[in-house]
Formats: structure tokens, sequence, C-alpha cells
């Protein structure tokens, strides 16, 4: 390298963001995924034994993903290229893969291919991957923040190992901010800087797992102060990093995995987390009728005929947020959802229609029994319809012994809990009269 390109580099490196300084050099300085990156965990077996082929990163921003990428193409010895799906389009794509076959094809290395955003690719895109991925030409490193069994084409998934990157620990922020402070060159070891324990835990909540947004709020708050050494406190913490956006797609799995939270915590009786997933939704924009949709399935699923005002509640809260909109409605979901989650809980609406539909689609169906059919139109009753059939209305208590269904078989089974605990009082009543047993 020339003097000229050395001081190149230099004025490069000094024009970086600290993350983009302190970006890992290797694997031992990767912070986080664990889960699959530790020793004995099988992107590390796939390292190991030089077995590599093409893998899906996906997760949030500013997990790791480009910056794992770049660290493979090290450990591999491959050579390292980069395209971003949003930008480039067939024709860059093919001028990467000709040149790794004829670097191959003269004996040299393999191509580490980084596409970053791959969702952003159409189909023609991601098939003309195929041929070279499957015949090793090139390692494939796609990095998506939508679930790639969503957004990435089937044949694709189906050759790639996929690797969900989790957002980093508050540990690991803290880890990451504590590198940057004690590394002289790349970080801000020059600068004498207490970080308050205080500040250290509000940047590493509230930049929601992204090293990126910790690092670069520590360094506007160093850089920023003229004092002398540099107290880096709570303060100075919440003046150095905007309020966050919260991380919500709602076309992509983000809105469907946050409304499985909300229900499975109504279901489960937890108010406080069914309040925190509702705010979720509502800090990210979700569409107030899909909630509202969702809390009248959730009344009649888990809740059911334990609680009967359930569904007539958020039946009327849909109505309700229909009349006023937001901010208002917030209210009327926040009201809604508490009345839900501390209802008496029952499935056994659920099962009940569950198991009679599966009845009907994996056996015999059963014909309608004579005495009940429809004796009311010409040459019914020369059929024998309606013969035999009893009226409720004159029996004792209003309920006749004879069979509605024509096979012994129980699909409602209420729980001991709420309302529903009265019914099945009920229910045993009068499955015993409809049988003819005496009490």
């Amino acid at each position: 390298m020339s003097l000229f390109e050395q001081a190149e580099s230099k004025n490069f490196d000094r024009a970086k963001p600290l993350a983009a300084r302190m970006r890992p050099r290797n694997l031992n300085e990767f912070f986080g995924q664990k889960h699959f990156l530790a020793e004995g965990k099988l992107l590390w077996r796939l390292i190991k034994s030089n077995r590599l082929t093409s893998v899906l990163f996906y997760g949030p921003p500013g997990c790791g993903k480009t910056t794992l990428a770049q660290l493979l193409a090290s450990e591999t010895k491959s050579r390292y290229r980069q395209l971003n799906a949003v930008t480039s389009g067939v024709k860059e794509l093919r001028e990467v893969l000709q040149e790794a076959q004829s670097e191959v094809a003269t004996g040299g290395r393999k191509t580490l291919l980084f596409i970053d955003e791959i969702h952003r690719f159409n189909k023609s895109q991601q098939d003309a991957l195929l041929p070279d991925v499957e015949n090793g030409i090139v390692i494939l490193v796609g990095a998506t923040t939508s679930n790639p069994f969503f957004a990435v084409n089937s044949a694709l998934v189906s050759r790639s190992q996929v690797f969900q990157f989790e957002p980093l620990s508050s540990e690991e922020i803290r880890e990451v901010l504590d590198a940057a402070l004690k590394d002289p060159h790349r970080g801000l070891g020059k600068h004498d800087v207490v970080l308050h324990n205080e500040a250290a835990e509000f940047l590493a909540e509230v930049c929601d797992g992204d090293a990126r947004r910790a690092l670069n709020a520590l360094e506007i708050g160093v850089l920023s102060s003229d004092e002398k050494p540099i107290e880096f406190t709570r303060e100075l913490a919440e003046e150095t990093i905007q309020r966050k956006a919260v991380q919500y797609d709602r076309d992509g799995d983000t809105h469907y995995d946050t409304a499985s939270a909300l229900i499975k915590s109504i279901r489960g009786s937890d108010v406080d987390a069914s309040i925190y997933w509702l705010a979720k939704m509502l800090e990210g924009g979700e569409d107030i009728r899909f909630i509202t949709r969702r809390l009248i399935i959730s009344a009649s699923e888990d809740i059911g005929n334990a609680d009967p005002h359930a569904l007539t509640i958020a039946v009327s809260a849909m109505q309700a947020c229909e009349m006023i909109g937001l901010p208002e409605c917030q209210l009327t979901l926040s009201q809604t959802v508490a009345y839900l989650a501390c209802a008496p809980k029952s499935n056994a609406a659920t099962v009940a229609i569950g198991e009679a539909r599966a009845d009907i689609r994996e056996g015999r169906v059963q014909p309608v029994p004579t005495h009940l059919r429809d004796a009311h139109y010409g040459g019914a009753k020369d059929l024998g319809h309606g013969e035999g059939y009893q009226y409720a209305h004159n029996a004792p208590d209003g309920i006749a012994a004879q069979s509605y269904l024509g096979i012994d078989r129980e699909y409602y089974r209420p729980v001991p809990r709420g309302f529903e605990a009265t019914l099945q009082k009920r229910v045993e009543v009068y499955r015993k009269r409809l049988r003819g047993e005496d009490d």
C-alpha cells in the first residue's frame, strides 16, 4: 500500500462512526448469538468442518448480521463480496456470480456473497442464485429483517440454514460499551470517561438490543462534552439518544408474534402482560380493526361461557373504537383487554366445535334422525318424517326423552369455572333426561 493509500485509509477510518470502528475483527470479539455461534453449536460446527454453504441471517437491526458475514469470509478464507438487494439488480448479481465462477475455475478461492435485505430480491433474482449455491461456487449469506419462511423463496430457504438473531441482551450491550471505552485506537479509550451505572443501564435498555444505537449515543455524549473527566450520567445518556422507534412490521412476523403474545397473555390471565402487548401494537401503528377482531375471537375461544359477557364487551369495544377512533379508543381497548384477561377461562366451546367437525370430516356423516326431519312439505309424512317427534315444551321441565343426534356422543364439556360451572350442572341434568334416566 502506498503512502497516499495509507493516508486515505486513515482519513476514512477517522470519518467512521464509533459503531463502524468497533466492528469485531474476529469471532472472539463478536458479542451475542451464543445460541448458534457458541462452541458446539450449529454455525460453529459448520465453520469448523468447512461445510458452510448457504445461510440466511434473520433478525432485527444492529445485532451483527453484516459483521458476522464479514467474519465468516475471514474464517473460511473466502473472497468477500457484498450486494444490497434494494440497490442491486440482476445485472450486478450475474457479474458477481460470473466473477466467482472464474475465480474457482482458475483454482482460486470460493466467494462469500453477502446479500443484505435479500427478501427485496424478486423471485427471478433469488432463483438466479440457486445453481451457484448448489454447485458450491459461492457461499451465500443472506440477511433479512423479515421472516425468511414468509419473505424468501421456498427453494432458496430449503437449500439454506436459517439462523435467527436475537437482540443483544442488556449485559451484552454493557460489554460492548465497556469495550469501546477501553479501546484507545478504535474506541474512546483516549478520552477520560466515567460511565455511570445508571447511564449504562439506560442505554442498554432503551437501545432495544441494537449495539449500533448504543455506541452512537455513547460517542455523541463523549464528543459533545467539554468537561474533563467526562461524567457520563443518566441525564447525558437521555440527551444523546432519540426516542426509540418501535420495531413493528404491520405486514410481517412482528405483527403476528405480538398479536400472539397478546392473546396468549389474555388466555393466561396475565393482565399486565396483556396491557403491555396491546401498548406495543398501538405504538407500532397496528390497525385497530385487527386488534378488535382478535379480542372478539379470544372472547369466544378462550373465555366462552365461563363469562358470556366477555363476547358482548369485545363486540361493544369494536363498535366503540369505530365510533371514536384513536387516541381515545386506546382507553376502550385497555378496558376490554383488562376485562378479558381477568375473566374466568374456558375453551369448552372451542373444543366442542373442533371435535364435532373432526368427526364429520373423518367419520361417517350422521343422517338426520327420521323423527327430526321436516314434515311440512307434501309427501313428507308418507316418508315417515317427523313421526315420533316429541314437542319439548310439552315435556316436564321442557326436556323430552329422545335422541337429537342418533349416536351417543358428548362434545360440550363445561369447565367448573365462572358461569360455565352453572352450565355444567345443567348439562348433566339435561343429558340424563334426554336419555330417559331418572335423577
